[in-house]
C-alpha cells in the first residue's frame, strides 16, 4: 500500500482533508500530491471506482485561496499524515510554485559530530507545530506564494563531490523557473554548490552569512570542498558581491590572531558574536539592508550561530553565541531585500535529545519564508 496526504484549499461544504491510501493494483498519479476538492459524494465516488481509499476528517482551510494552504491543527491533528514540511503538499518538481522547501541530507563535509544527513527529516517532523499566519510580523505567506515541499536532493554519501555536483544540477532546474529555493541543510558544504546555482541565474549575489564560523578556511585535511570552505570557493569563482556580504555571530577560538582578516580584504561587513551580546540587533540589520541594496541576496543561516543552550543538535558548536530573539531580528531585519534563496544548516538530531534545535530551525525556515519578495502583510 502506497500513503500520500493530501488536502483542499477551499472551505467549502462538502470538502475535507484526508489520507488518500493507494491500492496495489492502481497507479499513482502525480497531480494527487497536489491540493485539489474532494466533494461528496461524487468526487469520492470516482476515486473509489479507481482504487483509491479515504480516509476523511472534516478540514477548514482560506477560503477561496488559490494558494496551498496547510491544514490547521484545530481540525487535523499534528502527528498525523506524511511529514512535509509544515504538512504543506508533496509534488516532485518546483514547477508552478513561487518558492519550495529542499532537503539536502548530506554530513560528509563536516569535520566533527556527524548526523546532520537527518536535519531535513527532522525538521520536518518538527515542522508541524507552526501555523498560518505570523502574528508578530503580520505575514501572510499562504496568501501570497504558492509553496510546497519537492522533497530532498539525492545525494551521494559516499562522495562529495559527485554530491555537490548533484545539488548544482538540482538547484539549476529549481531557480530556472523564478522558483525561490529554502533549503534544509545538510552540512554547510552545500551552500556552494546551491550558490554556483542561484549566480548562474542571477549573477553575483550579495550574501548574508549566519554563523559561529566563517566557512572561509582554504584547504583543510588536504580537500578544498568541505563545511568550513564554501564561501572562500564562492569568492573565487566571482559568485559573490563581496561588498554586498555580512558575516554575523562569529565567534570562537581559533588557528590565527586575526582570523578573519581575509575576509575583511575582501569586502565581507564581519560582525562578531561579542558585537552582538547584550543587544538588539535590529540597528545591525538596518544597515546591512542598506549596504546590499536592491540586487539579488542568498540569507544561509547556520544554527550553530545560535548558542548552544538553545541549540545543542549541531555539529561544531561555541559557546556564547546568539539568542534565537536575535536570529528572529536578523531574518525580520532581511524583510525589503531581494532574496533569491535560503538555507538552514547544520542541525544534527543525535545531538538534539529535547527535539529543540530542529523545532528552532523550522521556525526560522518559517520566518524566512515570511520575508521573500512578494509577501503581503495583513
Amino acid at each position: 500500500m502506497f500513503a500520500h496526504s493530501i488536502c483542499g484549499s477551499m472551505l467549502n461544504r462538502g470538502m475535507f482533508f484526508g489520507t488518500l491510501v493507494l491500492n496495489n493494483s492502481a497507479r499513482i498519479n502525480h497531480s494527487c500530491a497536489r491540493p485539489f476538492a474532494l466533494h461528496t459524494p461524487n468526487r469520492r465516488e470516482q476515486l473509489l471506482s479507481k482504487g483509491f481509499i479515504f480516509q476523511l476528517a472534516p478540514y477548514r482551510g482560506l477560503s477561496g485561496s488559490r494558494f496551498n494552504v496547510p491544514p490547521s491543527a484545530e481540525f487535523v491533528a499534528r502527528p498525523s499524515g506524511i511529514a512535509s514540511m509544515f504538512k504543506l503538499p508533496i509534488q516532485d518538481s518546483p514547477v508552478g510554485l513561487d518558492a519550495a522547501f529542499v532537503g539536502v541530507p548530506i554530513d560528509t563535509g563536516t569535520s566533527n559530530r556527524p548526523g546532520a544527513r537527518f536535519g531535513p527529516r527532522q525538521i520536518r517532523a518538527e515542522s508541524s507545530m507552526m501555523r498560518v499566519y505570523n502574528g508578530s510580523t503580520r505575514a501572510a505567506p499562504y496568501q501570497s506564494l504558492m509553496v510546497a515541499d519537492i522533497g530532498d536532493v539525492n545525494v551521494n554519501m559516499y562522495d562529495l563531490k559527485d554530491t555537490c555536483r548533484r545539488i548544482r544540477e538540482a538547484y539549476q532546474k529549481i531557480v530556472a523557473g523564478g522558483c525561490i529555493p529554502l533549503t534544509l541543510g545538510g552540512d554547510h558544504t552545500i551552500s556552494y554548490p546551491i550558490l554556483q546555482a542561484v549566480s548562474e541565474k542571477h549573477g553575483p549575489v550579495g550574501l548574508i552569512h549566519v554563523d559561529a564560523h566563517a566557512d572561509t578556511s582554504d584547504v583543510v585535511l588536504g580537500e578544498k570542498i568541505g563545511h568550513g570552505t564554501p564561501f572562500r570557493r564562492c569568492v573565487e569563482e566571482g559568485l559573490l558581491d563581496c561588498q554586498r556580504v555580512a558575516q554575523i555571530g562569529l565567534r570562537g577560538s581559533s588557528y590565527s590572531a586575526d582570523a578573519y582578516q581575509w575576509n575583511r580584504e575582501q569586502g565581507f561587513r564581519v560582525v562578531q558574536a561579542e558585537e552582538c551580546w547584550w543587544k538588539s540587533l535590529t540597528p545591525l540589520m538596518t544597515a546591512i539592508r542598506k549596504q546590499v541594496g536592491d540586487g539579488p541576496v542568498y540569507l544561509s543561516f547556520d544554527i550553530d550561530a545560535l548558542d548552544p543552550s538553545y541549540a545543542p543538535g549541531t555539529g561544531t558548536p561555541e559557546i556564547a553565541g546568539l539568542t534565537p530573539s536575535q536570529a528572529l531580528e536578523i531574518i525580520r531585519g532581511c524583510r525589503g531585500m531581494n532574496i533569491v534563496g535560503c538555507d538552514l544548516v547544520e542541525v544534527s538530531p543525535p545531538y538534539d535529545t529535547t527535539g529543540n534545535t530542529a523545532l528552532t530551525a523550522a521556525n526560522l525556515l518559517f520566518e524566512m519564508m515570511c520575508v521573500l519578495p512578494k509577501i503581503k502583510y495583513l
